[in-house]
């Protein structure tokens, strides 16, 4: 039981950190291109673009303590 609440876990985790890693790419990468330009109707490119590094930062960082986290305890 134990095992498979921790490959779950781990799953999760590498998810959770792969989906900040893209989204802290695309984010650099709205930076750099999409300067003055309107994405979507959501608003200017840069300043999605620094959303999107943000929340790509923190949720890599998430990731990472919860693969931690399943590692020490399952």
């Amino acid at each position: 039981m134990a095992r498979s609440k921790g490959m779950a876990g781990a799953v999760i985790a590498l998810s959770i950190f792969i989906m900040g890693g893209v989204a802290t790419f695309s984010g650099l990468a709205l930076i750099a291109f999409m300067k003055n330009k309107d994405l979507f109707g959501w608003g200017e490119g840069r300043s999605v673009g620094i959303l999107f590094l943000c929340v790509g930062l923190l949720s890599s960082i998430l990731g990472v303590f919860i693969m931690r986290l399943v590692r020490n305890r399952f």
